[in-house]
C-alpha cells in the first residue's frame, strides 16, 4: 500500500513538472531528421539510393523467409498434431532435404551479396573527382581544406553554433536545428563528384551524412577517403558517428549543396574573406592587440576543454590557470601548442595545421596574461611562432 502511494505521488509530481515546463512544437529539420521518421532520410545521391533500395530488398527477403519458415512450422503443428491421430515419422536422414537446405540458403546469400557488393565497390571508387576536400576531425569540431577544384586553397573550421544557453538550460526555446547547426558549413557544387579525405588530429572521429549514404572514419595518423555526388540543391546534416569524448554530441556536420553558379560566387567570396583575414607574420603586435585576438581564438578552440575559466576538467583536461608551462619560458608553450602533447590518456592536439602564426601567438599571449597567470615572458609575437615551425 505504501509503495502504491509513493508511486502515485511520483506520477503526480512528474505530471505537474511537465505541465509547468514550456512546450515547443517539434518540427522536421531541413536536411536532417524528421518527426516520427521511421525510415532512412530521403536519398540525394545514387549511392544513398542504392543503399535505400538494398535495405528494402533485404527486408523483403527476410520477411519472405520468416513467413515461409513459420508458415510451414505452424501448418505442420496444426495439421499433424497427435489429437488428429498423426504419428511422427521415423527416419534418420534425407539426401533431398539436406541438398535443399544447403542450396536454397546459398542462392539466397548470393542473391543478397551481388547487389550489395556492387554498391560497396561503387562506394570505394573515388577516382576522377571534381572537388577534393580534406576533412580533419578534432575535439570537437571539423576542419575543411579544399585541395583541388575551384575552391582549392580554401580552409576553415566548422563549430557547433547552437547558443550555449540552449544547451545547458532546458527552459530555453530550441530552434529547429538544435545541436545540428554550424557556423561554417562545408559548401559543394551540385552534380559534381566530391572526394572526401578524412583524418584526425586527436582521437577517432567519423564523418557521415545520411542523405548522401556516406560514413567514413577519421583516424589519427591515417588517411582514408570516400565520395558523394549530390543531385539536389539544399542543406544536409549529419553528426560525428564515432564516440570521440565528452562533447561527442556537439560535433555536427552540415553540407550546403549549391548550384554551380552559386558555388563559384561562394568560392570567390571565401577567398576574398581569407585574403582579408591573412596576417603578416612579421608584424609586431601590442600586448593588448594580441590579448584581444587571443581571447577569440581561445573561446573558439580551447575553452571547450580547458574551460572559459582556465580551470580545465579535473582528470580529463589540465588547468591553464596557474599552469607551470603557461607561466614558464614561452618557447615550451609554443612547442606544445604547435605540436601537441600526450600525457597519460590525455592528448593535446597539434594546432600548427589549424591555426595561423598570429592566432597561436595571440592565444598564448592571452593565456599568459589571463586569470591568475603573470608570466615574466608575457608576450609572444607571430615571428617567434613562425621560427618555431621550422
Amino acid at each position: 500500500m505504501e509503495y502504491a502511494k509513493r508511486l502515485i505521488s511520483l506520477m503526480l509530481g512528474a505530471s505537474l513538472l511537465s505541465a509547468a515546463m514550456p512546450s515547443w512544437a517539434v518540427v522536421d529539420s531541413p536536411g536532417g531528421p524528421a518527426v516520427l521518421q521511421m525510415n532512412f532520410q530521403p536519398p540525394v545521391t545514387q549511392i544513398a539510393q542504392q543503399i535505400y533500395d538494398l535495405h528494402h530488398l533485404m527486408l523483403i527477403i527476410c520477411l519472405v523467409i520468416f513467413l515461409a519458415v513459420f508458415g510451414v512450422m505452424f501448418y505442420s503443428i496444426l495439421k499433424h498434431r497427435k489429437s488428429l491421430g498423426h504419428k511422427s515419422a521415423s527416419f534418420h536422414e534425407s539426401t533431398g532435404v539436406e541438398i535443399a537446405w544447403t542450396v536454397v540458403p546459398f542462392l539466397i546469400v548470393i542473391g543478397m551479396a551481388l547487389p550489395a557488393t556492387k554498391t560497396v565497390v561503387a562506394m570505394k571508387d573515388t577516382s576522377n573527382a571534381d572537388v577534393t576536400i580534406k576533412v580533419t576531425g578534432m575535439q570537437w569540431k571539423w576542419g575543411y581544406d579544399y585541395l583541388n577544384g575551384d575552391g582549392a586553397g580554401i580552409s576553415f573550421l566548422s563549430n557547433l553554433s547552437t547558443p550555449h544557453e540552449q544547451v545547458v538550460d532546458s527552459t530555453k526555446v530550441k530552434n529547429d536545428n538544435y545541436l545540428i547547426e554550424v557556423d561554417n558549413p562545408m559548401v559543394v557544387p551540385v552534380n559534381k563528384k566530391v572526394r572526401i579525405i578524412t583524418t584526425a588530429n586527436d582521437v577517432i572521429h567519423s564523418w557521415g551524412i545520411p542523405a548522401f549514404g556516406v560514413k567514413q572514419d577519421a583516424i589519427p595518423g591515417f588517411v582514408r577517403d570516400t565520395w558523394f555526388k549530390a543531385e539536389k540543391v539544399g542543406t544536409y546534416r549529419g553528426q560525428c558517428v564515432e564516440l570521440c569524448g565528452k562533447d561527442h554530441a556537439f560535433m555536427p556536420i552540415v553540407v550546403n549543396v549549391l548550384s554551380e553558379a552559386d558555388y563559384k560566387t561562394w568560392v570567390d567570396g571565401k577567398k576574398k574573406e581569407m585574403a582579408a583575414q591573412a596576417d603578416d607574420p612579421s608584424k609586431t603586435w601590442t600586448i593588448d592587440e594580441l590579448k584581444q585576438r587571443g581571447e577569440k581564438v581561445y573561446t573558439a578552440n580551447c575553452a571547450v576543454c580547458h574551460q572559459a575559466t582556465g580551470k580545465g576538467v579535473p582528470g580529463a583536461f589540465p588547468a591553464l590557470d596557474g599552469d607551470p608551462v603557461v607561466n614558464g619560458p614561452r618557447a615550451e608553450q609554443i612547442n606544445v601548442v604547435l605540436n601537441g602533447k600526450v600525457t597519460g590518456t590525455m592528448q593535446m592536439p597539434a594546432w600548427k595545421a589549424v591555426l595561423s602564426d598570429t592566432e597561436i601567438a595571440a592565444v598564448i599571449t592571452y593565456t599568459r596574461n589571463n586569470w591568475s597567470n603573470k608570466a615574466q615572458e608575457n608576450i609572444v609575437q607571430p615571428a617567434e611562432v613562425l621560427a618555431a615551425r621550422k
